[in-house]
């Protein structure tokens, strides 16, 4: 069997077995596909792979590669790899799992891009305004900073996700879901959407479950909520690059700064491990450590 028909075979067993998202295959699919290639110019075949021939993979990634791979992409690749080749000595296609010994890169740590609450507020004033797109917009961008969603899970809700006017249920990676207070800024900001703005969007459209609606009257697009985004920055006169994930990573930073508990942050954010949520904890601690430094006599 080809190495293309066992990639394929692998991916069905996501889709089927594992029920990952479209998303999650897709970016599988352009994974394997990088590795496959690889071993069809080696004239290599998955069962005849040894630990060496996925060392050599991961240099060819990063260093022989056009154009070569980041150090996260070399890791995300690798992970893909290492799926297939499992799933393949599971299913009893090559004899061992050469790749379970074969580590990823190290990943540099790489600290969340944050702004303070004055910044935030600016940019939810800016969006603001008595205009239908206004009022959405305003009441995506407190929802965001809200709640910690990802705009993917912002802009797939629908009316019913909002729970008792008092929490939102979100859908995150691989349908995940949970349940994440509003806060009355949030809950003020949709109320006004959805009695003034909403209903002049859907009746340009067909009937639909979405929460935030385009113009048109259908679902609001991801690339309509970063432009939202942007122009609110813009208005704001903010210096810093605000995209939807600015709003998550400031709710995560802002919370910690404020004494919850890192693990509250994680289930709030939706973070299967609390290694990910820690990364938050890097951030406060520069800050401490920056107004110590300004402010004790001998810090310096």
């Amino acid at each position: 069997m080809t190495t293309a028909a066992l990639v394929d075979g692998y991916l069905r067993h996501l889709t089927v077995e594992r029920g990952l998202a479209r998303n999650t295959i897709s970016s599988y699919r352009r994974d394997l596909a990088i590795y496959n290639d690889w071993l069809d110019a080696r004239g290599t075949a998955p069962a005849a792979v040894r630990e060496t021939d996925l060392a050599d993979f991961v240099r060819f990634l990063g260093a022989e590669r056009t154009p070569a791979l980041a150090t996260s992409s070399i890791a995300r690749v690798l992970s893909a790899v290492r799926g297939l080749h499992r799933f393949l000595a599971e299913e009893g296609e090559i004899e061992a799992d050469v790749s379970r010994e074969v580590r990823p890169p190290k990943l540099p740590a790489r600290l969340p891009k944050a702004i303070p609450v004055e910044d935030v507020e600016a940019l939810i004033e800016a969006a603001g305004g008595e205009e239908p797109t206004q009022l959405r917009d305003q009441a995506l961008l407190e929802l965001l900073y809200a709640t910690g969603a990802r705009v993917s899970e912002a802009v797939s809700l629908n009316v019913d996700d909002l729970i008792d006017d008092e929490v939102v249920r979100l859908f995150g990676k691989g349908g995940k879901q949970r349940i994440v207070p509003l806060g009355s800024f949030a809950r003020r900001a949709i109320d006004a959407y959805l009695v003034r703005a909403r209903p002049v969007f859907s009746s340009r459209g067909q009937a639909t479950p979405a929460l935030f609606l385009g113009v048109r009257g259908r679902r609001m697009s991801r690339q309509a909520a970063w432009d939202a985004i942007t122009a609110a920055a813009e208005t704001a006169g903010l210096e810093a690059s605000v995209s939807p994930h600015t709003l998550r990573h400031s709710f995560a930073t802002h919370l910690l700064e404020g004494g919850a508990d890192v693990r509250v942050v994680q289930e709030l954010l939706g973070h299967s491990s609390v290694a990910t949520t820690q990364i938050y904890t890097l951030v406060t601690a520069d800050t401490l450590r920056e107004m110590y430094t300004a402010a004790h006599p001998r810090a310096r």
